[in-house]
């Protein structure tokens, strides 16, 4: 014997299209309906500023102070003595998010030492159309050889231009400064530098020499040049 099918059950809808075209006025609370829309009250910031005053800068004659942590320019810093901070390690570069530093280290030698320790950035670039000024290289120098300056006047009329190199980013020299290379000062090792035991005239007053060190009278202390 055949088995009856059954049809399967129509399906109705709570809200048919034709229902919900028809007009079913505001459900909003009478005391909302009077209130500015949000889209209108959004532009009152827009209006407030048209009539305040107009505050104009006269640059480049008046140059505004900008604030102590502003992210301008960077700057390699030098020791008192005048040998340089940075070491080469190319930390600043892994950092950078923009890929706007280059660094290529190189070893110090026994003729010429840039830097305390065994290596210095022989080659350091720092792209400015691509640094967007967050600061993670300056995080991420052990040495503090990398900070940025308040100068942020950065401009040019080439590519090229805008690719500082090292020579553009190392710090001025002081009067009481030594151009590198030179030594490390007598009695000292890198330790002394990374600690700020290093002044001008080399160990700073109460400071011991490190035991190993070369000293003043230690043939391989060379004059400094």
């Amino acid at each position: 014997m055949a088995r009856a099918i059954r049809p399967a059950p129509r399906l109705h809808r709570r809200h048919p299209m034709s229902e919900l075209s028809k007009p079913t006025g505001s459900k909003l609370p009478p005391a909302s309906r009077f209130k500015i829309p949000d889209a209108l009250a959004g532009f009152g910031v827009t209006f407030s500023g048209m009539f305040g005053k107009t505050i104009t800068e006269e640059y480049p004659e008046h140059k505004e102070p900008t604030s102590r942590r502003y992210h301008g320019r960077h700057q390699l810093n030098r020791y008192d003595d005048g040998l340089e901070k940075c070491i080469g390690c190319e930390l600043c570069a892994w950092a950078c998010p923009a890929d706007a530093i280059y660094v290529e280290g190189a070893d110090n030698t026994e003729d010429e030492r840039f830097s305390p320790g065994e290596r210095y950035g022989r080659v350091y670039q720092i792209n400015y159309l691509r640094c967007i000024g967050c600061g993670l290289c300056i995080e991420a120098c052990p040495t503090r050889a990398l900070t940025m300056t308040n100068d942020y006047e950065m401009a040019g009329d080439s590519r090229v231009g805008m690719i500082y190199e090292k020579d553009q980013l190392l710090a001025p020299m002081e009067p009481w400064m030594t151009p590198a290379p030179h030594d490390m000062a007598p009695g000292s090792r890198p330790e002394n530098y990374y600690r700020g035991d290093i002044g001008p005239d080399g160990l700073k007053d109460g400071v011991k020499p490190t035991p190993g060190s070369p000293g003043p009278t230690d043939p391989s202390v060379r004059e400094r040049q």
